[in-house]
């Protein structure tokens, strides 16, 4: 999910500096693999797992992409702890990026599809996210989905560890860094992405669950941030990612409800901030 580039996968050096003129999306694929184990985890049966969010906006950790309501759908398998699942996020416009006062550059259609695995015990959950979008011009062209070469892919693959307390002791912790593919250390003029070397772009999150049963509403404040500069998160150290989600679920008939969400979000670092609004099925 790259700072700089309209996707998370730049699809060109151009492409890379246009977007570094740009400013800098809510439920993403780490938060819904999250979800969907703290749903399961007690399950022990084996269980498919189908379903799509639509999102008035898809932010990934205080970042943008897309610039448009999207549709994600969700596909997962969750055995005793284990959950081997696929997660996609497709615009419904096409997103144009401002270079300046003049120049405005058609990115095309935000697509992305992630592959991941993930096991729990007890309170602990290590998953392994593939990352990967498409060119938003050509899906046929540009990024090659089976190119694995550390120094031409455009997968970019993440390690995460998360503490989930449980409710009794609602605290979530997150760490997660990046350790193959694309996402690229700075050059010589020390601008991100466009080294040779991994940069290991690391992002902590921290986050709360408030249940309020009365109303059957849950509160999450959180607030997340990266250590060190990025081509994915931010140029420097900071918090990138602050806010509150709330979701409720709003009853259909006596035996279903549909599940709604709001999340209103900051970015401090790219002072940027969202209002998002999403419903899942």
């Amino acid at each position: 999910m790259s700072f700089f580039t309209v996707t998370p996968r730049p699809i060109s050096v151009s492409i890379f500096l246009i977007c570094f003129f740009t400013a800098f999306t809510l439920h993403a694929q780490d938060e819904k693999v999250r979800d969907e184990i703290e749903a399961e985890k007690t399950d022990s049966d084996a269980t498919i797992l189908i379903g799509a969010d639509l999102m008035s906006r898809y932010v990934w950790r205080g970042i943008d992409f897309g610039n448009s309501p999207a549709i994600q759908p969700n596909l997962a398998f969750s055995w005793k702890g284990l959950n081997v699942g696929a997660w996609g996020s497709y615009a419904f416009a096409k997103q144009s990026i401002r270079v300046n006062d003049t120049t405005v550059v058609n990115a095309g259609t935000y697509a992305e599809t992630d592959l991941y695995i993930s096991y729990t015990y007890e309170w602990f959950t290590l998953m392994v996210f593939d990352y990967f979008t498409v060119n938003g011009l050509n899906p046929n062209e540009g990024n090659r989905y089976f190119d694995f070469n550390n120094e031409t892919t455009a997968h970019t693959i993440e390690g995460c560890l998360s503490f989930e307390g449980g409710e009794k002791f609602p605290l979530q912790v997150m760490a997660s860094t990046l350790f193959y593919g694309d996402d690229k250390n700075r050059d010589s003029a020390g601008v991100y992405g466009a080294g040779t070397k991994n940069n290991y772009s690391t992002y902590f999150e921290l986050a709360y669950k408030i249940q309020l049963k009365k109303i059957g509403v849950e509160l999450k404040p959180f607030i997340g941030g990266i250590p060190f500069g990025s081509s994915w998160y931010g140029p420097c150290a900071g918090v990138t990612n602050l806010g509150l989600t709330a979701k409720k679920e709003i009853p259909v008939t006596a035996q279903y409800a549909i599940p709604v969400q709001v999340s209103l979000l900051t970015n401090p670092q790219a002072q940027s901030i969202f209002f998002i609004f999403g419903i899942s099925f």
